[in-house]
Protein backbone atom coordinates (compact mmCIF):
# COMPACT_ATOMS: atom_id res chain seq x y z
CA UNK A 1 0.00 0.00 0.00
CA UNK A 2 1.35 3.88 -0.42
CA UNK A 3 3.63 4.74 2.06
CA UNK A 4 3.33 8.59 3.38
CA UNK A 5 6.17 10.52 3.73
CA UNK A 6 5.97 12.52 7.03
CA UNK A 7 8.00 16.08 8.04
CA UNK A 8 10.88 14.82 10.03
CA UNK A 9 11.61 16.03 13.66
CA UNK A 10 15.40 16.98 12.73
CA UNK A 11 15.90 18.74 15.85
CA UNK A 12 14.37 17.90 19.50
CA UNK A 13 12.78 21.24 19.76
CA UNK A 14 11.47 21.11 16.07
CA UNK A 15 7.50 21.75 16.11
CA UNK A 16 7.58 23.00 11.95
CA UNK A 17 10.16 23.97 9.61
CA UNK A 18 10.28 24.90 5.60
CA UNK A 19 9.99 22.37 2.70
CA UNK A 20 12.98 24.56 0.95
CA UNK A 21 13.55 22.21 -2.15
CA UNK A 22 12.24 18.33 -3.23
CA UNK A 23 15.30 16.83 -5.32
CA UNK A 24 12.76 14.24 -6.32
CA UNK A 25 10.08 14.91 -9.03
CA UNK A 26 6.95 12.75 -8.71
CA UNK A 27 7.52 9.30 -10.99
CA UNK A 28 11.15 9.68 -10.22
CA UNK A 29 12.43 5.97 -8.59
CA UNK A 30 13.48 6.41 -4.48
CA UNK A 31 16.04 4.00 -3.38
CA UNK A 32 16.33 3.74 0.68
CA UNK A 33 18.90 6.37 1.88
CA UNK A 34 18.26 8.83 -1.37
CA UNK A 35 18.01 12.52 -0.50
CA UNK A 36 14.76 13.60 -1.56
CA UNK A 37 14.01 16.75 0.06
CA UNK A 38 16.11 19.65 1.53
CA UNK A 39 13.78 20.97 5.21
CA UNK A 40 14.74 24.41 6.62
CA UNK A 41 14.77 24.00 10.57
CA UNK A 42 15.16 26.95 13.09
CA UNK A 43 19.15 27.06 12.35
CA UNK A 44 20.06 25.28 9.31
CA UNK A 45 18.62 23.42 5.96
CA UNK A 46 19.25 19.90 6.17
CA UNK A 47 19.08 17.09 3.75
CA UNK A 48 15.97 13.86 4.53
CA UNK A 49 16.96 10.81 3.09
CA UNK A 50 14.07 8.32 1.90
CA UNK A 51 13.86 5.31 4.56
CA UNK A 52 11.71 3.27 2.26
CA UNK A 53 11.97 2.82 -1.52
CA UNK A 54 9.65 2.97 -4.15
CA UNK A 55 8.08 5.68 -7.14
CA UNK A 56 7.15 9.10 -5.40
CA UNK A 57 3.69 9.33 -6.09
CA UNK A 58 2.43 12.41 -5.19
CA UNK A 59 4.30 15.64 -3.59
CA UNK A 60 1.23 17.27 -1.35
CA UNK A 61 3.66 20.38 0.04
CA UNK A 62 5.46 22.45 -2.69
CA UNK A 63 9.15 23.76 -2.21
CA UNK A 64 8.99 26.81 -0.16
CA UNK A 65 6.05 25.82 1.64
CA UNK A 66 6.74 27.25 5.59
CA UNK A 67 5.21 26.12 8.69
CA UNK A 68 4.79 22.39 7.53
CA UNK A 69 4.12 20.66 10.88
CA UNK A 70 6.34 17.77 12.45
CA UNK A 71 4.69 14.53 10.74
CA UNK A 72 2.12 15.70 8.41
CA UNK A 73 2.16 14.52 4.93
CA UNK A 74 4.17 15.71 2.77
CA UNK A 75 4.67 13.37 -0.17
CA UNK A 76 3.27 9.47 -1.16
CA UNK A 77 5.22 6.69 -2.13
CA UNK A 78 4.27 3.64 -4.24
CA UNK A 79 5.16 0.09 -4.11
CA UNK A 80 5.94 -1.88 -7.10
CA UNK A 81 2.69 -2.21 -9.10
CA UNK A 82 1.35 0.65 -7.49
CA UNK A 83 -0.38 3.81 -9.17
CA UNK A 84 -1.72 7.16 -8.89
CA UNK A 85 -4.89 5.61 -8.47
CA UNK A 86 -4.08 4.04 -5.41
CA UNK A 87 -3.17 7.03 -3.48
CA UNK A 88 -6.41 7.64 -1.34
CA UNK A 89 -7.80 11.12 0.03
CA UNK A 90 -4.26 12.71 1.68
CA UNK A 91 -3.91 15.82 2.45
CA UNK A 92 -1.60 18.23 4.37
CA UNK A 93 -1.71 21.89 6.50
CA UNK A 94 0.60 24.23 4.84
CA UNK A 95 1.70 27.86 4.82
CA UNK A 96 2.44 28.24 1.23
CA UNK A 97 4.72 30.98 0.13
CA UNK A 98 3.44 34.27 -0.97
CA UNK A 99 3.31 34.66 -4.99
CA UNK A 100 6.26 36.49 -6.44
CA UNK A 101 4.00 37.91 -8.60
CA UNK A 102 2.94 41.93 -8.18
CA UNK A 103 -0.78 42.30 -7.86
CA UNK A 104 -2.80 45.30 -7.39
CA UNK A 105 -5.30 43.22 -5.00
CA UNK A 106 -2.23 41.29 -2.36
CA UNK A 107 -3.28 38.44 -4.15
CA UNK A 108 -1.18 35.50 -2.60
CA UNK A 109 -0.68 31.56 -3.97
CA UNK A 110 -1.54 29.22 -1.18
CA UNK A 111 -1.68 25.72 -0.84
CA UNK A 112 -5.47 23.86 -1.72
CA UNK A 113 -7.72 23.86 1.42
CA UNK A 114 -7.03 20.86 3.81
CA UNK A 115 -9.41 18.56 4.57
CA UNK A 116 -7.91 16.52 7.60
CA UNK A 117 -9.60 13.61 8.62
CA UNK A 118 -12.32 14.03 5.78
CA UNK A 119 -13.82 16.84 7.52
CA UNK A 120 -15.67 18.88 5.25
CA UNK A 121 -13.71 21.77 3.37
CA UNK A 122 -14.31 25.75 3.67
CA UNK A 123 -14.25 26.72 0.40
CA UNK A 124 -15.51 29.84 -1.52
CA UNK A 125 -19.55 29.92 -2.31
CA UNK A 126 -20.57 29.39 -5.98
CA UNK A 127 -21.73 33.09 -5.82
CA UNK A 128 -18.30 34.29 -4.54
CA UNK A 129 -16.00 35.11 -7.38
CA UNK A 130 -11.94 33.30 -6.22
CA UNK A 131 -10.19 36.43 -7.60
CA UNK A 132 -11.37 38.73 -5.58
CA UNK A 133 -10.07 37.05 -2.11
CA UNK A 134 -6.68 36.74 -0.71
CA UNK A 135 -6.43 33.27 -2.16
CA UNK A 136 -6.16 31.35 -5.23
CA UNK A 137 -7.65 28.06 -4.98
CA UNK A 138 -5.78 25.31 -7.56
CA UNK A 139 -4.61 22.06 -7.87
CA UNK A 140 -1.00 21.19 -6.69
CA UNK A 141 -0.36 19.90 -10.63
CA UNK A 142 -2.01 22.75 -12.64
CA UNK A 143 0.23 24.99 -9.90
CA UNK A 144 3.34 23.23 -10.39
CA UNK A 145 2.75 23.88 -14.24
CA UNK A 146 2.01 27.18 -13.71
CA UNK A 147 5.22 27.52 -11.55
CA UNK A 148 7.24 25.75 -14.50
CA UNK A 149 5.75 28.02 -17.00
CA UNK A 150 6.35 31.45 -14.96
CA UNK A 151 2.16 31.80 -15.11
CA UNK A 152 0.27 33.95 -12.56
CA UNK A 153 -2.95 32.06 -11.24
CA UNK A 154 -4.23 34.94 -9.59
CA UNK A 155 -4.65 36.15 -13.63
CA UNK A 156 -6.11 32.17 -14.45
CA UNK A 157 -10.04 31.83 -14.73
CA UNK A 158 -10.06 28.72 -12.62
CA UNK A 159 -12.97 25.93 -14.36
CA UNK A 160 -12.76 23.11 -11.66
CA UNK A 161 -14.84 23.23 -8.57
CA UNK A 162 -15.85 27.00 -7.03
CA UNK A 163 -13.94 28.20 -9.35
CA UNK A 164 -10.69 25.72 -8.89
CA UNK A 165 -7.65 26.02 -11.37
CA UNK A 166 -6.91 22.98 -12.57
CA UNK A 167 -4.22 21.24 -15.45
CA UNK A 168 -6.39 22.57 -18.38
CA UNK A 169 -7.12 26.23 -17.23
CA UNK A 170 -3.34 26.49 -16.87
CA UNK A 171 -2.70 24.80 -20.26
CA UNK A 172 -4.99 27.02 -22.11
CA UNK A 173 -3.69 30.04 -20.71
CA UNK A 174 0.14 28.64 -21.92
CA UNK A 175 -1.50 29.13 -25.37
CA UNK A 176 -2.09 32.74 -24.76
CA UNK A 177 0.83 34.60 -23.52
CA UNK A 178 -0.06 36.52 -20.78
CA UNK A 179 1.06 40.23 -20.49
CA UNK A 180 2.69 41.27 -17.57
CA UNK A 181 1.36 43.14 -15.25
CA UNK A 182 3.45 46.91 -15.19
CA UNK A 183 5.95 47.64 -12.60
CA UNK A 184 6.65 51.17 -12.22
CA UNK A 185 10.37 51.48 -10.63
CA UNK A 186 11.06 53.92 -7.49
CA UNK A 187 11.58 57.34 -8.99
CA UNK A 188 15.94 56.98 -9.34
CA UNK A 189 16.12 53.40 -9.24
CA UNK A 190 15.67 51.05 -11.93
CA UNK A 191 15.39 48.05 -10.03
CA UNK A 192 11.56 47.63 -9.32
CA UNK A 193 11.82 45.61 -5.88
CA UNK A 194 12.77 49.13 -4.48
CA UNK A 195 10.14 50.54 -2.94
CA UNK A 196 9.49 53.37 -0.65
CA UNK A 197 8.44 53.82 3.07
CA UNK A 198 5.53 56.93 4.32
CA UNK A 199 8.34 59.14 4.75
CA UNK A 200 9.99 58.26 0.47
CA UNK A 201 12.62 56.41 1.98
CA UNK A 202 13.78 53.76 -0.41
CA UNK A 203 14.81 50.20 0.70
CA UNK A 204 14.48 46.87 -0.48
CA UNK A 205 12.62 43.87 1.62
CA UNK A 206 15.20 40.58 2.69
CA UNK A 207 12.72 38.06 3.97
CA UNK A 208 13.63 36.76 7.06
CA UNK A 209 14.12 32.63 7.24
CA UNK A 210 13.68 30.56 10.16
CA UNK A 211 17.17 31.10 11.61
CA UNK A 212 16.70 34.90 11.94
CA UNK A 213 13.17 34.55 13.36
CA UNK A 214 14.19 31.82 16.02
CA UNK A 215 17.23 33.81 16.96
CA UNK A 216 15.60 37.26 17.20
CA UNK A 217 12.36 35.39 19.51
CA UNK A 218 15.40 34.18 21.78
CA UNK A 219 17.72 37.35 22.20
CA UNK A 220 14.28 39.26 22.65
CA UNK A 221 13.85 36.87 25.34
CA UNK A 222 16.87 36.56 26.66
CA UNK A 223 16.95 40.56 27.29
CA UNK A 224 13.72 40.66 28.83
CA UNK A 225 13.62 37.79 31.21
CA UNK A 226 17.34 37.30 32.36
CA UNK A 227 18.75 39.93 34.56
CA UNK A 228 22.04 40.57 32.66
CA UNK A 229 25.26 42.29 34.19
CA UNK A 230 28.27 42.82 32.92
CA UNK A 231 32.17 42.71 34.12
CA UNK A 232 34.88 43.55 31.59
CA UNK A 233 38.94 42.79 31.65
CA UNK A 234 42.25 43.46 30.08
CA UNK A 235 43.97 40.93 28.65
CA UNK A 236 47.90 41.09 27.67
CA UNK A 237 48.12 38.98 24.78
CA UNK A 238 51.93 38.60 24.02
CA UNK A 239 52.88 36.10 25.69
CA UNK A 240 50.29 33.95 23.71
CA UNK A 241 50.72 35.36 20.62
CA UNK A 242 54.55 34.56 20.62
CA UNK A 243 53.78 30.96 21.77
CA UNK A 244 50.83 30.65 18.85
CA UNK A 245 53.87 32.22 16.26
CA UNK A 246 56.74 29.78 17.76
CA UNK A 247 53.72 26.29 17.58
CA UNK A 248 52.95 27.55 14.06
CA UNK A 249 56.12 27.89 12.85
CA UNK A 250 57.11 24.50 14.12
CA UNK A 251 54.01 22.72 12.52
CA UNK A 252 55.56 22.94 9.18
CA UNK A 253 52.05 23.85 7.51
CA UNK A 254 50.43 20.75 9.25
CA UNK A 255 48.13 22.77 11.36
CA UNK A 256 47.59 27.07 12.08
CA UNK A 257 46.33 27.91 15.43
CA UNK A 258 44.63 30.75 15.77
CA UNK A 259 44.13 33.82 18.58
CA UNK A 260 40.53 32.27 18.97
CA UNK A 261 41.50 28.68 19.31
CA UNK A 262 43.49 29.91 22.71
CA UNK A 263 40.78 32.07 23.95
CA UNK A 264 38.51 28.50 23.81
CA UNK A 265 41.00 26.32 25.54
CA UNK A 266 41.39 28.72 28.21
CA UNK A 267 37.27 29.47 28.55
CA UNK A 268 36.90 25.29 28.86
CA UNK A 269 40.74 25.49 31.38
CA UNK A 270 38.78 28.01 33.45
CA UNK A 271 35.07 26.71 33.89
CA UNK A 272 37.16 23.29 34.82
CA UNK A 273 38.72 24.82 37.67
CA UNK A 274 36.10 27.30 38.92
CA UNK A 275 32.78 25.18 37.75
CA UNK A 276 30.17 27.10 39.58
CA UNK A 277 30.52 29.54 36.23
CA UNK A 278 29.22 26.36 34.06
CA UNK A 279 25.90 26.59 35.04
CA UNK A 280 22.36 27.20 33.82
CA UNK A 281 19.35 28.76 35.85
CA UNK A 282 15.78 26.47 35.90
CA UNK A 283 13.05 27.49 38.34
CA UNK A 284 13.70 24.27 40.49
CA UNK A 285 17.71 24.06 40.48
CA UNK A 286 20.96 25.38 39.03
CA UNK A 287 22.55 23.09 36.67
CA UNK A 288 26.62 22.96 37.14
CA UNK A 289 27.57 20.73 34.08
CA UNK A 290 30.54 18.81 34.56
CA UNK A 291 31.93 19.79 31.04
CA UNK A 292 32.91 22.66 29.57
CA UNK A 293 31.14 22.60 26.53
CA UNK A 294 31.65 25.98 24.50
CA UNK A 295 29.46 27.48 22.20
CA UNK A 296 31.32 29.72 19.77
CA UNK A 297 29.11 32.18 17.62
CA UNK A 298 29.61 31.87 13.87
CA UNK A 299 27.81 34.50 11.51
CA UNK A 300 26.33 32.54 8.68
CA UNK A 301 24.93 33.71 5.04
CA UNK A 302 21.36 32.93 6.73
CA UNK A 303 22.10 34.14 10.60
CA UNK A 304 24.10 33.51 13.59
CA UNK A 305 24.91 29.68 14.59
CA UNK A 306 26.87 28.49 17.81
CA UNK A 307 28.63 25.26 16.81
CA UNK A 308 29.63 23.43 20.17
CA UNK A 309 32.81 21.98 20.81
CA UNK A 310 32.33 19.70 23.47
CA UNK A 311 34.88 18.90 26.56
CA UNK A 312 36.93 21.55 25.22
CA UNK A 313 38.77 21.21 28.57
CA UNK A 314 40.24 17.65 27.60
CA UNK A 315 41.28 18.66 23.88
CA UNK A 316 44.52 20.18 22.93
CA UNK A 317 45.31 23.02 21.15
CA UNK A 318 45.56 21.78 17.68
CA UNK A 319 42.70 19.38 18.59
CA UNK A 320 40.17 22.24 18.94
CA UNK A 321 41.80 24.48 16.08
CA UNK A 322 40.77 21.44 13.34
CA UNK A 323 37.12 20.35 14.78
CA UNK A 324 36.11 24.53 15.00
CA UNK A 325 37.27 25.02 11.39
CA UNK A 326 35.27 21.76 10.40
CA UNK A 327 32.22 23.35 12.69
CA UNK A 328 32.82 26.54 11.02
CA UNK A 329 32.51 25.53 6.99
CA UNK A 330 29.62 23.53 7.84
CA UNK A 331 28.07 25.79 9.85
CA UNK A 332 28.20 28.56 6.64
CA UNK A 333 26.81 25.09 4.20
CA UNK A 334 23.90 24.75 6.30
CA UNK A 335 25.09 21.55 7.33
CA UNK A 336 25.53 21.00 11.27
CA UNK A 337 23.69 18.35 12.97
CA UNK A 338 21.38 19.05 15.65
CA UNK A 339 23.72 17.69 17.95
CA UNK A 340 26.74 19.80 17.29
CA UNK A 341 24.64 23.31 17.60
CA UNK A 342 22.08 22.62 20.47
CA UNK A 343 23.00 22.65 24.22
CA UNK A 344 26.24 23.57 25.12
CA UNK A 345 26.99 25.37 28.40
CA UNK A 346 29.23 28.63 27.71
CA UNK A 347 29.37 31.05 25.04
CA UNK A 348 31.99 32.69 23.17
CA UNK A 349 31.53 35.85 21.04
CA UNK A 350 34.56 36.94 19.24
CA UNK A 351 34.19 40.26 16.81
CA UNK A 352 38.24 40.51 17.65
CA UNK A 353 38.75 40.54 13.95
CA UNK A 354 36.56 42.98 13.08
CA UNK A 355 38.49 45.66 14.84
CA UNK A 356 35.70 45.79 17.49
CA UNK A 357 37.24 47.00 20.98
CA UNK A 358 34.83 45.63 23.15
CA UNK A 359 31.36 45.04 23.40
CA UNK A 360 28.58 42.97 25.28
CA UNK A 361 26.78 40.22 24.03
CA UNK A 362 23.20 38.97 25.20
CA UNK A 363 23.25 35.91 27.47
CA UNK A 364 21.97 32.41 25.10
CA UNK A 365 19.69 30.87 27.31
CA UNK A 366 19.86 28.40 29.11
CA UNK A 367 22.88 29.32 29.56
CA UNK A 368 24.83 31.73 32.52
CA UNK A 369 27.31 33.12 30.85
CA UNK A 370 28.57 34.62 27.42
CA UNK A 371 31.96 35.36 27.14
CA UNK A 372 32.43 38.98 24.20
CA UNK A 373 35.92 38.79 22.96
CA UNK A 374 37.21 42.52 21.97
CA UNK A 375 40.17 43.49 19.35
CA UNK A 376 43.98 43.15 20.39
CA UNK A 377 45.80 46.28 20.50
CA UNK A 378 49.32 47.98 21.51
CA UNK A 379 48.41 50.02 23.94
CA UNK A 380 50.48 51.82 26.75
CA UNK A 381 50.32 49.66 30.33
CA UNK A 382 51.64 50.14 33.97
CA UNK A 383 54.28 47.33 34.67
CA UNK A 384 56.20 47.35 38.01
CA UNK A 385 56.12 51.62 38.05
CA UNK A 386 56.96 51.38 34.04
CA UNK A 387 55.01 52.57 31.38
CA UNK A 388 55.71 49.75 28.45
CA UNK A 389 53.60 49.12 25.09
CA UNK A 390 51.84 45.40 25.18
CA UNK A 391 49.05 43.70 22.98
CA UNK A 392 45.86 44.27 25.27
CA UNK A 393 42.53 42.39 24.57
CA UNK A 394 39.21 43.41 26.44
CA UNK A 395 37.36 40.78 27.56
CA UNK A 396 33.44 41.31 28.75
CA UNK A 397 31.61 38.26 30.70
CA UNK A 398 27.73 38.91 30.28
CA UNK A 399 25.86 36.76 33.63
CA UNK A 400 22.49 35.16 34.53
CA UNK A 401 22.41 37.05 37.75
CA UNK A 402 20.17 34.32 38.90
CA UNK A 403 22.82 31.31 38.71
CA UNK A 404 26.00 33.33 38.51
CA UNK A 405 26.58 36.06 41.17
CA UNK A 406 29.07 39.15 40.67
CA UNK A 407 31.69 37.38 42.66
CA UNK A 408 31.60 33.90 40.87
CA UNK A 409 31.87 35.67 37.49
CA UNK A 410 34.98 38.16 38.83
CA UNK A 411 36.63 35.14 39.85
CA UNK A 412 36.01 33.16 36.80
CA UNK A 413 37.22 35.88 34.68
CA UNK A 414 40.75 35.83 36.88
CA UNK A 415 41.18 32.74 36.15
CA UNK A 416 40.72 32.91 32.62
CA UNK A 417 42.95 36.11 32.46
CA UNK A 418 45.71 33.89 34.17
CA UNK A 419 44.95 31.35 31.60
CA UNK A 420 45.39 34.08 28.46
CA UNK A 421 48.39 35.71 29.76
CA UNK A 422 49.94 32.57 30.45
CA UNK A 423 49.38 29.90 27.74
CA UNK A 424 52.04 27.44 28.83
CA UNK A 425 49.67 26.87 32.17
CA UNK A 426 46.89 25.33 29.41
CA UNK A 427 49.59 22.93 28.56
CA UNK A 428 50.16 21.27 31.77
Amino acid sequence: MPINITMPALSPTMTEGTLAKWLKSEGDTVESGDVIAEIETDKATMEVEAVDEGILGKILVNEGSENVPVNDVIAVLLEDGESADDIGDVSASTKAPPSSAPSSENVSDTVDVPNVDNKPQSVPSKDVNVKTVDRVFASPLARRIAKDAGIDLSSVNGSGPHGRVVKADVEKAKASPQKAPAQVPVQGYDDPDVKTNVFGMAYKEIPNNNIRKVVAKRLSESKQEVPHFYLTVECILDELLAARKDINDKANGEFKLSVNDFIIKAAAMALKAYPSANVSWTDDAIQQYLKADISVAVSTPTGLITPIIKAAEDKGLRGISTEMKDLAGRAREGKLKPEEFQGGSFSISNLGMFGVKEFAAIVNPPQGCILAIGAGEQRPVVINGAVEIKTVMNCTLSVDHRCVDGAVGAEYLQIFKRYIENPVSMLV
